[in-house]
């Protein structure tokens, strides 16, 4: 039995996870990010980094210590139905409500839309995405070995592209670094730390984590300590790739606003960068690959939603599934990215919340017995909050009053519950509320032990 890998497994299956990751967010986020907090680039991208990367390897480690066979089975620690309310809704959230039309989205932004007119931007955008998504629907419905092959000659040059590119940034930054704009100025913490939630990788960890352990597992690697350690290594060389492309986008972005000026998301960044230092050539360049990029990652969602639905609902087939996901995607996608982002943020400040009170309870399930009544509890008091917090967002960010039972509840949470400005309003709660029932949970177990 082989209980250690080598270095170059734990780099092999960190790169894949990295793969898994890195798609249309990882892109368009910390650009905008670097554009909005300018000279206060470091606590912006720090916040970024805490959420984009250390939530995606805490979701790894989880599912890695937890032991439980997917996302649904750890989730119905809570309860089973809760396990499918809470899977189902991460699979949509990544798949075809948000994740997967942005990658078409971002794909037209960075790719396409540079060599579009902008009267003809929403037609453009129409036809770019009836073609990448019925590409897509075709290669669902037919797995075939070229999408993998294809994902892994891709992901090395948009990794290199990249990387000349960030390099460029440095050796010759296109402008200097501008101010910060609005919440960036006292607040660029906490407003990187939010931002981060926009990846999705967290959530996607979640799902991740399983082929990591599987992919581990088939090297030989049994025990579950094993496991967990392999585990902690191969994410710690994925989410370094990342921040490192993270901390360099952002700084490339923040060095684009002086010569640009502001835009509405990341995309533009991007390809305005690609085309100031390598010119037409390089533009084309750049929208060769993250189109096939976005693709493959497109490819990838769908796949996966059409495989958990059909498990779920074994009476649809999975081509039925594949053919309205794709359809979804497409109408959606057909939205426009800055309105997809827009709708997507109360969705994850919801979302989030529960998923970090589900990767916590995880870890520290064992020292209050696995009891339900610790997890019931705890994603309750984190639901409440949450559920607030998303219907806030909605309202500011569609910029409309809130809704007339809303307003007392937030005055409520502002003047109770600590960092609710910050958006973690529910961390105090959440941990009380564990400490609490953790406690009465081990004193009951005990007490059960006894009266044996």
């Amino acid at each position: 039995m082989k209980n250690n890998l080598s270095f170059s497994s734990y780099s092999v299956i960190g790169v894949m996870l990295f793969a898994l990751f890195f798609g249309a967010g990882n892109l368009i986020f910390p650009a905008q990010l670097g554009q909005n907090a300018g000279t206060n680039f470091w606590p912006a991208v720090i916040g970024f980094l805490t959420t984009g990367v250390g939530l995606p390897l805490l979701g790894i480690l989880a599912m890695g210590f937890s032991g439980s066979s997917n996302l649904q089975d750890l989730a119905s620690r809570v309860h089973p139905i809760y396990g499918v309310f809470f899977t189902s809704l991460l699979y949509l959230t990544i798949g075809p409500f948000f994740a997967t039309p942005r990658t078409g989205t971002v794909a037209f932004d960075i790719g396409i839309s540079p060599f579009v007119g902008e009267e003809f931007s929403q037609l453009g955008l129409f036809i770019f995405t009836l073609i990448f998504f019925g590409i897509t629907l075709w290669l669902s419905l037919n797995p075939a070995k070229i999408v993998d092959r294809v994902g892994k000659i891709l992901s090395p040059g948009i990794i290199i592209l990249l990387f000349v590119l960030l390099i460029m940034s440095i050796i010759s930054p296109i402008g200097s670094i501008e101010g910060p704009q609005d919440a960036y100025i006292n607040g660029a913490f906490s407003k990187g730390f939010l931002e981060g939630y926009n990846t999705m990788d967290a959530l996607a960890s979640l799902v991740f984590g399983i082929i990591v352990i599987n992919a581990i597992r088939a090297l030989g690697v049994t025990s579950k300590g094993e496991i967990l350690a392999a585990t902690i290594k191969t994410g710690i060389v994925a989410v370094s790739l990342l921040a490192l492309i993270y901390v360099g986008i952002t700084y490339l972005g923040a060095t684009t606003t002086e010569r640009f000026g502001l835009f509405d998301t990341g995309g533009p960044v991007l390809s305005n960068a690609s085309s100031y230092y390598f010119g037409t050539f390089g533009s084309l360049l750049l929208a060769i690959l993250i189109t096939l990029a976005c693709m493959t990652t497109s490819i990838g969602l769908i796949t996966a939603c059409g495989e958990y639905f059909h498990t779920l609902l074994p009476k649809v087939s999975y081509q039925v599934l594949v053919i309205i996901f794709s359809l979804l995607s497409f109408v959606i996608a057909n939205f426009g990215l800055a309105n997809i982002i827009t709708f997507s943020i109360p969705v994850l400040m919801f979302l989030y919340p529960l998923a970090i009170t589900l990767m916590m309870l995880t870890f520290i399930s064992p020292f209050f017995n696995h009891a339900r009544l610790v997890y019931v509890a705890a994603t309750l008091v984190a639901f409440l909050i949450s559920i607030i917090d998303g219907f806030k967002t909605l309202c500011d960010s569609l910029e409309i009053s809130y809704f007339r039972w809303l307003e007392p509840i937030i005055s409520f949470y502002k003047q109770t519950l600590p960092f609710y400005e910050h958006g973690l309003g529910w961390l105090i709660p959440v941990v009380i509320t564990i400490v609490i029932t953790g406690v009465i949970s081990r004193f009951q177990k005990a007490e059960t032990i006894l009266v044996k």
